[in-house]
């Protein structure tokens, strides 16, 4: 008989192909005939060499990057990057457009603000509690970039098509759908995702980035906060987060040995999502929180009819072994976060679960 293990909703640090988890398992005390764990190995051995390596050919061929683009591994999660863009990029009399969608979006757009860079908020979902993604924006046509935030965790909603926004590089917050379906990503100039929600534990942060946002990196920013720091150094001017690189690095092959790449992820993603919010839809029981076109296919958000039900919900789901329900701490309700790793039997079991409950307490 295995480990326990539960069906996992969780936002992030979220669910692991399982798969993953057993060869991290089966290789842990002696690393490819090391004789040494993944996380005693130097990373300046060859062992550590070949997996990050994989990971960046891995990463270009999955979203077919050409050679303008540096796959880089860093350290402070997505929220450093809210930091290190405008520091890199938004010289003094240049502007760039940020569209809020939420809150991460918001941190985003603070932090732009704390360095004194200027920036124009150009849409905003707020007005509606950031339930739907803004249509029709008016882009800055001489801006640096823009910035969004591809999927909303909390909130629930996320971009179905990305903006066009000219000749201005696009530049996304991906941490939580990041390979989760195919996109051109030669609209971009960078983007970027903390691992700990779709491709990895935490700890490392994926950032691509294209050349000639690159070449606006100026010198007198701090070593640790310049992206050629790290491009010039292949992501290992210090230590890097190995264990959380070598975790990417089999979730990323899996993503194209055992999935099939990111055309078969997104039909599977489509699938899971489909038949929970049918479920919310046709129940009268559940209410989606998200406009209909607005919605994820990562994070599905929704009520029931009063507080005291959803905790009743929450706790009985965790005891019947489907974990992660409850909705974030800044709005309530419930969520379930259904990334890559989530097996559709476990949204098949979820479903399941909300209809027994819905016939008790309905």
């Amino acid at each position: 008989m295995g480990p326990k293990r539960i069906f996992n909703f969780n936002a992030g640090p979220a669910a692991l192909p399982q798969t993953v988890l057993e060869e991290i398992q089966r290789e842990f005390l002696d690393f490819k005939g090391s004789g040494m764990s993944i996380t005693e190995v130097s990373h300046r051995s060859k062992w550590f060499d070949d997996v990050i390596n994989d990971a960046v050919a891995r990463t270009k061929r999955l979203l077919n990057l050409d050679d303008r683009y540096q796959v880089l591994f860093l350290q402070g999660g997505a929220s450093m990057q809210f930091c290190m863009i405008p520091m890199n990029f938004l010289a003094e009399g240049r502007t760039a457009d940020y569209v809020n969608t939420g809150t991460w979006a918001t941190k985003a757009i603070k932090e732009a603000k704390i360095l004194g860079k200027k920036i124009q908020v150009v849409a905003s979902s707020e007005d509606r509690n950031f339930a739907y993604i803004p249509k029709d924006i008016a882009f800055t046509p001489d801006a640096t970039y823009v910035h969004l935030t591809s999927n909303n965790t909390i909130k629930g909603t996320q971009w179905a098509q990305f903006p066009d926004t000219g000749n201005v590089p696009l530049i996304a917050d991906m941490s939580s759908d990041i390979f989760s379906r195919p996109f051109d990503a030669g609209r971009f100039g960078l983007f970027y995702a903390g691992a700990q929600k779709n491709m990895g534990p935490a700890g490392v942060c994926l950032v691509v980035v294209r050349d000639d946002l690159l070449a606006l990196t100026p010198d007198n920013i701090p070593t640790m906060l310049k992206y050629t720091t790290h491009s010039e150094k292949n992501s290992m001017f210090n230590t890097p987060p190995c264990f959380a690189i070598y975790t990417a690095q089999l979730v990323l092959k899996w993503l194209e040995e055992t999935v099939g790449g990111l055309d078969k992820m997104a039909q599977l993603n489509r699938q899971k999502a489909d038949l929970l919010y049918n479920h919310i839809d046709g129940s009268g029981f559940y209410r989606g929180t998200a406009d209909k076109d607005s919605r994820s296919l990562m994070n599905v958000t929704f009520r029931l009819p009063d507080e005291a039900l959803e905790k009743k919900f929450v706790a009985e789901a965790s005891a019947a072994e489907l974990g992660g329900l409850k909705g974030h701490r800044s709005v309530g309700g419930c969520r379930a976060s259904i990334y890559n790793p989530t097996p559709l039997r476990a949204v098949e079991a979820l479903v399941d679960f909300m209809k027994t409950f819905e016939s008790r307490n309905g």
